[in-house]
């Protein structure tokens, strides 16, 4: 049902509805059965039980990315208490994760490389064809773990001349393709779960590299907290990486938007590049402007 205002003037003063699909609002309750009518059948469609309220809350965090308790509480005529139950609940569940006020999505990067590949490839393709663009000939570029920096490495125009650095094996066997490039391949052990090396030994050969432009695997951003990781050790290398950095850039799938991992990679002030996809609507798209931040988009085919 869509939402709508109706007024109805009465003794000379107006009694306010509001409704909307899961609210309704009296701003003047008055002795105007109709009004009073109109609410309570509203009401009746109101979720009653927690579990039809979490199910609903779900639903627009699916939608949104991103929920806000005193809103949901306004929404479904309850309390912020109550709403925050729910929240935790969901969380508890691993459906979403707890933030000031609210709550945001959990990531679903968090899957292998391997089970990632193939996910909303056409769509890596299009971020890496925006991403190399940002390479300038000679530069020393590291490419993180990813399966869309792996699509970036695939998109090396064959007439660039520049060193690719990576921890992941995969990747750097896709930039030997391109002639022209010159590949250093990190080493240390490898994680399955990455597909690429992290750990002490990772971290001691990258900290001898001074990167110009370094592309970050990121398995969730948001705009409050930046950007986040599933894995303890993979994060900790990704820091390395920034510190190691003069220019850091990520392109990120539409999926990880305004969704939450355990660990924090970086905030986004400590990122200079974001590149999203075309089909990022303008609300959407408002929440990553921040200052020395640029943005890009991908090409929409």
């Amino acid at each position: 049902m869509e939402g709508f205002d109706a007024s109805y003037r009465l003794k000379g003063e107006f009694s306010i509805l509001h409704v909307s699909a899961h609210s309704c609002m009296l701003l003047l309750v008055s002795d105007d059965l109709s009004v009073v009518t109109i609410a309570r059948v509203i009401m009746k469609h109101l979720p009653k039980f927690p579990e039809e309220r979490q199910k609903a809350i779900l639903a627009r965090l699916t939608n949104s990315g991103r929920v806000v308790a005193l809103e949901l509480a306004r929404e479904f005529a309850t309390s912020e208490d109550t709403i925050r139950r729910d929240l935790r609940e969901l969380a508890k569940a691993g459906l979403c994760q707890r933030t000031y006020g609210g709550a945001i999505l959990n990531s679903p990067a968090s899957g292998t490389f391997t089970e990632r590949q193939n996910l909303a490839h056409e769509r890596k393709v299009r971020l890496a064809r925006t991403a190399v663009g940002l390479i300038k000939p000679g530069q020393l570029v590291f490419l993180d773990s990813g399966t869309t920096n792996l699509e970036i490495a695939r998109a090396l125009p064959a007439n660039l001349k520049a060193t690719v650095a990576t921890n992941a094996p995969n990747i750097a066997l896709a930039a030997m393709s391109s002639p022209e490039i010159s590949v250093i391949a990190i080493g240390g052990m490898i994680n399955r779960l990455t597909s690429s090396a992290v750990g002490s030994w990772a971290v001691r050969d990258v900290e001898t590299v001074t990167i110009d432009l370094c592309f970050l695997g990121v398995c969730a951003l948001s705009s409050d907290s930046g950007l986040r990781g599933f894995h303890l050790e993979d994060v900790e290398f990704k820091k390395t990486l920034l510190a190691r950095s003069n220019v850091t850039a990520a392109a990120v799938t539409s999926d990880k938007l305004e969704t939450s991992a355990p660990f924090q990679i970086a905030g986004l002030n400590l990122i200079d590049h974001l590149i999203l996809e075309a089909s990022v609507d303008a609300k959407m798209l408002k929440r990553f402007k921040k200052p020395g931040l640029s943005v890009h988009r991908s090409s929409k085919t």
